[in-house]
């Protein structure tokens, strides 16, 4: 389970928005939405210790019991998957995806499961190809294995169907959704789509700035 408590983002220690408050449960997503520059994005980042040094997070997170705030970035075990895909240009789809596996194993076997994972998505065939010869969606779908495969304990959505057309946005709605159930993790999804949110979510929160 994700528990946020009074989470705000400030700047010079004067809270932005009003504090945001809930439980996500595993296999669930949390919708927060509001307009651009509310400050959705810049929850994400503080749960993720990537926050901008002009701004300050306020405010408790938890993650299976964990404080998160009191870990390192990469000692929390989010995964962030975000508007655009962030792939390796210079690498195969393939090693995308290896270089997100846990450590162990040979190459062989890595790369064995690298392209069974492939398959599950539609991707089979294209483990040798960089990602500037994928389409659009199978960028998308390449960003959200590589994130899964990295074990996350809870997945941090930041728009990530924002840049995709109609029917590649709600292809990767249900991909989303069944990875997260599947993974059984927490999620929490930044939108300002109301599509996104109701057909995503167990629980929307709609942030509210101060002033």
């Amino acid at each position: 389970m994700l528990e946020l408590t009074s989470v705000q983002i400030a700047h010079k220690r004067q809270a932005l928005i009003k504090p945001v408050s809930a439980s996500v449960n595993n296999g669930e997503i949390l919708a927060l939405m509001g307009p651009s520059g509310v400050g959705k994005s810049s929850i994400l980042a503080y749960l993720s210790g990537t926050l901008s040094s002009g701004l300050q997070g306020l405010g408790q997170a938890s993650l299976n019991g964990l404080q998160l705030m009191q870990l390192a970035p990469e000692q929390r075990q989010l995964g962030l998957l975000q508007q655009h895909p962030l792939l390796f240009p210079h690498m195969t789809v393939a090693e995308n995806l290896m270089f997100a596996m846990p450590k162990g194993g040979s190459q062989t076997e890595r790369y064995r499961q690298a392209k069974l994972h492939l398959a599950e998505v539609g991707l089979q065939g294209l483990e040798e190809r960089l990602p500037e010869q994928l389409s659009g969606g199978q960028q998308a779908r390449l960003a959200l294995l590589r994130t899964l495969l990295s074990k996350p304990k809870a997945l941090l959505l930041d728009e990530p169907f924002s840049k995709l057309d109609k029917s590649l946005r709600q292809e990767m709605r249900q991909l989303v959704k069944q990875a997260i159930e599947k993974a059984n993790i927490p999620a929490i999804l930044v939108t300002h789509d109301e599509d996104d949110a109701t057909q995503l979510a167990a629980q929307i929160i709609e942030l509210q700035a101060f002033g």
